[in-house]
């Protein structure tokens, strides 16, 4: 029996279903727009920042339970044995869990807007959400027309970002909008990479991902250009004074990219090898997204 035959075990199908490295996508534009926001006024406001990152994470959640519904709907996880469709054989019940999540977290963004009597951040996530509906929701299912990547550029980059700085300051910034470029392009690079094992399951379902329309050869060459432009942004933005000079500590992750781009080179036709890439560039956009914060502070 070889290794890729043997049986996962059932803790770690339910870790690979539950995604928890997949939640830094909620995290990181929280931290990156309340870090700049503290850089500007020297002050944060604490019960804001975490209602709005707890609620962001219940967000997540929600967009991860209905994309496993999405899914089942359309069977392309038909073999995938970690969705949690698939794992409680109950897609009725996963779907109402996530919308109450979807609820609790639209409350919790809700309270901010109250508070402040603004409702302006409120506005930014329900739009994100929206967006992030559109992806695998029907009757949209843009995810299966390639337009996922785009969408999660704009929901976790300039929406999710601008939202953060706002949250604390009631006020705009470019220096938060161009970060939120970066952070936009880190998550969808993670997006990206979710592809190159499945091209097969996703052309059967009608799905054209990023790879199955470039092909995985290609796929894994365009990641160095992706990566290269995540990074090189920061060196620019500090080059027209939008960045302080500390947002270069982001540039200490280039040896992630570098890994994730190699990996990816070497496995791009070997699904079981290349599975993995995913959180590769979950290490990425955690890490730059954590220095890049740091950073602004410093």
């Amino acid at each position: 029996m070889t290794p890729q035959s043997l049986p996962v075990s059932n803790s770690k199908l339910w870790f690979a279903a539950l995604k928890p490295p997949m939640y830094s996508v909620a995290v990181i534009p929280i931290w990156v727009g309340s870090a700049i926001a503290w850089s500007d006024q020297q002050h944060l406001h604490w019960p804001i920042f975490l209602l709005f990152l707890s609620a962001a994470i219940v967000i997540v959640a929600w967009l991860n339970l209905t994309n496993d519904v999405f899914d089942a709907d359309t069977g392309i996880d038909v073999n995938k044995p970690h969705s949690l469709v698939n794992l409680t054989g109950k897609k009725s019940l996963i779907f109402w869990l996530a919308n109450g999540l979807l609820g609790l977290g639209c409350l919790g963004i809700a309270a901010i807007s109250w508070w402040q009597q603004d409702i302006t951040v409120l506005t930014l996530v329900v739009l994100s959400c929206l967006l992030g509906y559109t992806y695998q929701g029907p009757p949209f299912r843009l995810g299966y027309q390639g337009l996922g990547e785009i969408i999660c550029f704009f929901t976790f980059g300039p929406l999710a970002v601008s939202a953060a700085y706002y949250s604390q300051t009631q006020s705009w910034s470019s220096h938060s909008l161009a970060a939120s470029v970066i952070i936009g392009l880190t998550t969808s690079l993670i997006l990206f990479c979710s592809h190159f094992h499945q091209v097969e399951d996703d052309r059967a379902a009608g799905k054209q991902s990023p790879i199955v329309r470039l092909g995985t050869e290609r796929g894994a060459r365009l990641l160095p250009w992706i990566c290269g432009i995540a990074l090189g942004l920061i060196f620019i933005f500090v080059r027209l004074r939008l960045f302080s000079a500390g947002a270069l500590l982001a540039l200490t992750s280039l040896p992630i990219a570098i890994h994730l781009c190699q990996h990816v080179m070497k496995f791009y036709n070997q699904p079981e090898e290349v599975q993995n890439c995913k959180f590769i560039a979950v290490a990425f956009h955690f890490v730059s997204g954590l220095l890049l914060g740091l950073g602004m502070l410093a």
